[in-house]
């Protein structure tokens, strides 16, 4: 046999049990969050009601909003540790300025530059984080640590160290309002409850598709997209398999990464607005819990800490995951100090998933 058809001789098969070893590990949090689905429908009573799935949903939306930004960072081999704080300090800024604004001008419009000012707050946050990684070449864990205790520190002082409420009426109904309301003899009625029904009658209503989860499946979409079909997804996934090889071909590399930490402190920012409107307050220590559960989406959703690896359809199932696990649990009547072992395992599950399937593919 000559070295002709030595080269073009086809590789060997791959074995049956190497094939299934390396689908289950690009569907491992599919299939687990298949058989979550399955185990708490079948133990946990009033499960998979409707009120309750639209719960477990509307409970997630904060949390996922985080981690699709959240994505974009870990996607370029980075990290954000000032989320958590980023979002509570803008939870502030909102209230505040709200409040403020609401006794002098419409309420709409002290909504809407309440919204605008705490996302500000958020953008100028990420922009600081991306200047000093990506211009000062500090690296991005000590970089949002600093921010993480700056923006924690910022809204303590503006809040006193108390949650700010909302004097702002009917607040409470965008955050916790739906887009379309059903009733048996009513009808479907979009934004407001059928008019004209009595006491008895509302309580038939059923609610459907609360505006959090509106909102978050608009930007899964839009982030979807970003990622997918355009240059900044490409850009983040180069710059997360090579930074030094995605300069040479052209990537601006350092503004790139300064646009991608303002995008998670953006996206921090309406995690921390949902906030206000779903409790008509803000909180400087609202997101601190939050933050390793918004990496803990992204990872468990198959990016990778290293970069260069990951979709924001991961991230979602990842969010699922932990929102499915937080759920099962208060319906089980299971101590709410398991979830966070819980949660932990399934982390630590996704990485040594993660590691088989490299092992297979080099």
């Amino acid at each position: 046999m000559d070295a002709t058809e030595i080269s073009t001789s086809p590789a060997p098969p791959q074995s049956a049990g190497r094939r299934a070893v390396q689908t289950i590990g690009q569907a491992w949090a599919w299939l687990f969050l298949a058989s979550l689905l399955i185990f708490f429908s079948l133990t946990g009573e009033g499960f998979l009601s409707a009120f309750n799935l639209q719960s477990i949903l509307a409970n997630m939306a904060i949390v996922l909003i985080m981690a699709l930004g959240q994505t974009f960072v870990i996607l370029a081999a980075g990290i954000d540790l000032s989320t958590g704080f980023v979002m509570g300090m803008a939870s502030v800024v909102g209230a505040i300025v709200m409040s403020s604004l609401a006794t002098t001008m419409p309420i709409p419009l002290a909504v809407l530059i309440g919204m605008a000012a705490a996302l500000a707050s958020g953008l100028i946050a990420g922009l600081v984080n991306g200047l000093i990684i990506a211009r000062l070449n500090v690296p991005p864990f000590i970089a949002t640590l600093g921010m993480f205790s700056i923006a924690r520190g910022v809204g303590f002082v503006l809040s006193g160290g108390m949650p700010q409420p909302i004097f702002v009426q009917n607040l409470g109904q965008l955050g916790n309002g739906y887009l379309l309301y059903y009733h048996p003899t009513a009808g479907i009625t979009f934004l407001n409850q059928p008019a004209g029904l009595e006491a008895a009658q509302l309580r038939e209503v059923i609610g459907i598709l609360p505006h959090p989860v509106t909102l978050s499946i608009i930007l899964v979409f839009a982030c979807y997209w970003v990622l997918s079909r355009t240059k900044f997804g490409l850009y983040t996934y180069a710059i997360g398999g090579n930074a030094e090889a995605s300069l040479r071909a052209g990537i601006p590399v350092q503004r790139h990464t300064i646009n991608i930490y303002m995008l998670s402190g953006g996206m921090a920012a309406i995690a921390g607005i949902v906030y206000n409107t779903r409790f008509t307050n803000g909180a400087a220590n609202a997101g601190e819990a939050l933050l390793i559960t918004s990496i803990a989406a992204v990872v468990i959703g198959g990016a990778s800490l290293f970069g260069g690896e990951g979709t924001i359809i991961g991230t979602l199932i990842g969010a699922l995951i932990i929102a499915v696990i937080t759920n099962g649990f208060v319906i089980l009547g299971i101590n709410a100090f398991w979830q966070f072992i819980a949660i932990g395992i399934v982390i630590i599950l996704a990485v040594l998933v993660d590691q088989a399937k490299s092992r297979l593919l080099d």
